[in-house]
């Protein structure tokens, strides 16, 4: 076996230019591969940590008759006493927040046209609403007593030319379903680096919408954020009730985890379409090197080297580049994944372009690489070269002896 890895890295080494080109084609693919794994992972996560972090919450509590695709303001489908069932709820040691949280559909009325957005009335000294807190750009948070205030999404200020005290009236429905207006100052605006989300979403204090709305004391859901996701399960078995229903992060983002687990899936498919295609480049550099050395197989053949061990000698070949292409490969698309995952790649407006109902696109998606897509794309990526180098040795080792020792196909 060693006098055959000797043999291959002299016959690699006779054409170093066309060996080291074949590993190269080999590595752009892996590199290209392993960046595409880790963007996609990086974007369906950065989606899901969104959602969990601004919509969805580790657990949701809310009368079983809540509809929130219809965004209901009837009594019956709200939280009766939410403060009461968050305080309660706020006890368990793994809960790290819990507040009510009132959803109504509301319409924004400028000098030009009107914007549908989706407010949401909050209790303003809730931890749960720092990733807001922390994220305003201008002006102040809201405050609990304000009852002419609002907070507004940074991107729909600049798109709609507002700014920090700007006047401008809002259409709410009610649980009447009747719509009201009312004149509200904008307090600030804020930026969590979510365009779709800041361009429509609006809050304002608990309070307040709970009044416009005439929902009473009701909230539409007690939003609960965990110190560890893990504990979720425990945490809804431990806060079931008949009067309400315990919604987990994961039933909310069914549809993102499913795409998790669906882009996993098609990675596979085309590691293998654009390995295959990257493979060709190395089947036909060794296809030529059987062209090449078609007296020096002869010989071989000739004094007795059985047709495996000509084979064997092409694959470990095979082998040799597919190795140096990979490790070119691992270290390319490595400093790639590494600069996008601590830099991002920033899309800027296409997001708003490419924003999916469920489904948050921050401005800058950051690269998040699994170990198993790394080990799956090495492992796949050797498969398809050896496999693919069959050929290429099968045409050796069917030489004939005299006709190759005379230079013949």
């Amino acid at each position: 076996m060693k006098q055959l890895f000797l043999m291959a890295l002299r016959n690699l080494g006779r054409n170093k230019r066309r060996s080291l080109f074949s590993a190269a084609a080999l590595g752009l693919g892996v590199a290209l591969l392993l960046f595409m794994a880790a963007f996609v992972e990086g974007e369906v996560r950065g989606a899901l940590e969104a959602s969990v972090r601004m919509e969805s919450g580790h657990l949701q509590i809310r009368a079983t008759s809540y509809d929130e695709t219809k965004t209901s303001l009837a009594w019956d489908d709200l939280v009766e006493e939410p403060f009461a069932i968050a305080e309660q709820v706020a006890q368990l040691d793994p809960v790290s927040a819990a507040t009510p949280r009132l959803y109504a559909s509301g319409i924004l009325l400028s000098a030009e046209d009107s914007l549908g957005v989706r407010v949401i009335g909050i209790e303003p000294a809730s931890a749960a609403h720092d990733p807001f807190r922390q994220g305003v750009i201008s002006g102040e948070w809201l405050t609990a007593g304000d009852r002419q205030g609002i907070l507004i999404g940074h991107v729909l200020a600049v798109k709609r030319g507002l700014q920090v005290g700007d006047e401008i009236p809002l259409l709410i429905n009610n649980a009447n379903g009747e719509i009201d207006q009312q004149t509200f100052t904008i307090r600030g605006t804020y930026s969590t680096k979510t365009p779709t989300y800041d361009e429509a979403t609006v809050f304002m204090p608990l309070a307040k919408a709970q009044a416009i709305t005439q929902a009473g004391d009701h909230a539409s859901t007690v939003w609960v954020l965990l110190d560890d996701p893990d504990q979720t399960e425990a945490v809804a078995d431990a806060i079931q009730s008949d009067r309400y229903e315990t919604t987990t992060w994961l039933e909310m983002n069914e549809m993102i985890i499913s795409l998790q687990s669906m882009a996993s899936a098609m990675m596979v498919v085309f590691y293998l379409i654009v390995l295959a295609i990257t493979a060709t480049v190395i089947v036909n550099t060794l296809v030529m090197a059987v062209f090449e050395r078609t007296r020096e197989i002869g010989i071989l053949s000739a004094i007795g080297m059985k047709d495996r061990r000509i084979m064997a000698a092409f694959f470990i070949e095979s082998f040799l580049l597919a190795l140096g292409g990979i490790a070119m490969g691992l270290v390319l698309g490595g400093i790639i994944v590494w600069y996008t995952s601590t830099y991002g790649v920033y899309l800027g407006d296409m997001v708003t372009d490419m924003g999916v109902q469920g489904f948050l696109l921050g401005e800058r998606i950051y690269s998040h690489l699994k170990p198993i897509d790394a080990i799956t794309l090495t492992v796949t990526a050797f498969v398809v070269t050896l496999v693919a180098s069959a050929y290429p040795a099968r045409l050796a080792a069917r030489m004939e002896p005299v006709q190759a020792l005379h230079g013949e196909e």
